[in-house]
Order: structure tokens, then sequence, then C-alpha cells
């Protein structure tokens, strides 16, 4: 923490010009945060880390809610997959490691870093939804050009053995699996999610962080949504088709292969990494319209995902057998 890093007690001192008058009432309560903590630094550190933590787990508790009734298995993507109470358990105790040691570091020392990159964080009133939907938009994009080709990189042999290997333990993910990763994949992969707002801001001068705390929160609810392993009438992706979600995101996991962007669909088919994935759903399709029952589907379905996962154990087996300069074949 900066020792140094003046201490504001008075809204003579720290909102000296601000008509609070005519502020909303969030952005009161915001500068009314700052007043209380009386440091910026511990403010802004202390928030973003109450945010994510109440984001994150705020949002995995309606999926273990959904994993704990059967009603919903009709629309689970693996429906024989259920995790246990010991399986979540597992996972939370994991991802709270990761963020207690990896992220909140990071996350506490993030004022000096967007003060430095002249990014607004007491300040208010807060910028205009006119300006803020452009910029979570822009967050979005690179986020996910960020994340497809990290990701990729993490299935490369040595990266895989060593780091991303712990996030694939799940192949039927869950919403508490999200963040469940080496502290050094939670690094990687979270550099996406920052470097956008600090690189925007960096040229623009325009960003405040609760535009960020948005963008976090969004990024956050997408991560655990797209790991739920349920796939609804009403997901996003029937909405959006070029939103990824659960369904895009869940073969990934079952079959090791293909599909390894975040929030949209574009680069897995620019880059032709989702051709398993089509084949696989073209598969499905044609079962449900040969006009079998529920009970043969459901046979059906549970084989053909058999033989997915199957392949996908042969491809992790041949990733993590890889040899510098050579590709050690499996038997």
């Amino acid at each position: 923490m900066n020792s140094t890093a003046p201490v504001y007690q008075s809204a003579d001192v720290l909102y000296a010009n601000t008509d609070f008058s005519k502020l909303s009432w969030i952005e009161t309560q915001w500068a009314a945060w700052y007043l209380w903590i009386g440091n910026p630094v511990i403010a802004t550190g202390l928030m973003s880390f109450l945010l994510h933590e109440i984001v994150y787990f705020g949002r995995c508790v309606p999926w273990i809610i959904i994993d704990a009734m059967p009603y919903f298995r009709q629309w689970k993507l693996q429906p024989n997959k259920i995790p246990t109470p010991q399986e979540q358990w597992e996972c939370t105790k994991q991802v709270l490691y990761s963020h207690f040691t990896i992220e909140l570091p990071m996350i506490w020392f993030f004022h000096p870093m967007a003060e430095m990159f002249n990014m607004s964080t007491w300040q208010v009133p807060f910028p205009s939804w006119q300006i803020m939907v452009p910029q979570i938009a822009a967050f979005f994009v690179f986020e996910d050009m960020f994340h497809y080709f990290a990701h990729q990189a993490l299935h490369w042999g040595p990266l895989y053995k060593h780091i991303h290997k712990i996030h694939h333990k799940y192949s039927a993910p869950f919403g508490l699996a999200a963040e469940y990763a080496h502290p050094a994949e939670v690094m990687i992969l979270g550099t996406g999610t920052i470097a956008g707002p600090l690189l925007y801001c960096y040229f623009r001068r325009d960003l405040h962080i609760f535009t960020m705390y948005v963008w976090i929160t969004l990024r956050l609810f997408q991560a655990v949504d797209a790991h739920s392993g349920y796939d609804f009438p009403w997901s996003l992706q029937h909405i959006m088709p070029f939103w990824s979600g659960a369904e895009h995101h869940d073969f990934h996991h079952m079959a090791f292969v293909n599909n390894f962007s975040t929030s949209f669909r574009w680069c897995d088919r620019l880059f032709g990494t989702d051709d398993k994935y089509r084949a696989y759903r073209k598969r499905v399709a044609a079962m449900k319209k040969s006009g079998m029952s529920k009970e043969e589907f459901a046979a059906a379905e549970k084989k053909l995902n058999a033989e997915v996962e199957a392949e996908g154990v042969q491809a992790e087996a041949q990733a993590e057998a890889y040899q510098y300069g050579s590709k050690a074949k499996v038997a």
C-alpha cells in the first residue's frame, strides 16, 4: 500500500468544487464511500475486491441452486454430469486461493495504476451511458481477441501440462469453475480484462473506474454463465447468434479442442477452430429431427458425448506428451 497517499477527510478537500445537489443517488453514495474511508487508495482497493467477490460468488449461487434441482436437467448440456457438493467445495477453495494470492494484490494496487493512466476514480459525476456503452463494447471485443490467442497458447504442451490443465479438470464445467485455474492462468487471461481499459485510457484519457466496474461485472457474468453447463431457450446466444455462451464453451471442456474464445464466436469461425464443434452440433440437430423418442435421444446424446469426450482425452494426452521440437504420439 502507498503509505504516503494523502488522507482526505473533508469534502472541502476531496470534493471542494462538487455540487452534491446535482448528483444522483449512486454518485452521492460513491462520494460518501471515499469520504468515509478517507484514503483513495484504500477506498478503491477495498471496493474493487468486494465487488469482484460479491459479483462472482453472487452469480454462482443461482447456478448452484439450479444444479440441485432435477427440473432443469432438460437444459443441461451434459445431463449425466452434475457437480457434487464436494466438487463444488473443492472448486471454491481453489478459486478463493487464487483470489487472495493473485487477484487481491493486483486489485489492491490498481488505484495507483489507474491514476498513472489518468483514469478517474473518486471523481463525480459519472460519465453518461452514451459514453460508457461504446467503451464497454470495445473492452468486450479486445478481451475476446486477447483471450482467444492466449487460450490457444495455454493449450500448447508445456503450458497446458503445468498451467492450464487445472482448469480442464472438469469436462462438464459448472459456474464456480469459471475461475478454477492455476494462479499463472489467472494472471495471463486476466490481462485481457484489464489491459483493454488501461490501453483505452492511455490514449483517450476519458475513462472512469465506474465504467470499469460495470465492465468487470458483465465480464464476470459472462464467464460464470459460459461455465454453467446450461443452454436455456432464453439464453443470450439464441438472441445474439454471435454470442458464445455455455453451449459454445461447454464443448471446449468436453472435447478439449475448438472454441477458444470467450464472449463471441468470431475468432473461432474466422480461424477455423470450431470445425469439430459445428460437426457435433449438426449430428445433434440430425438426431433431434430423426423422430426418436426422448429416451432414445437421451441415449444417443449420451453415446455421442462419450465419443467426443474420449477424443478429447486423447487430444489432452497428446498435448501433455509434447516434446520440444516434435509432437509425441500417444498410443
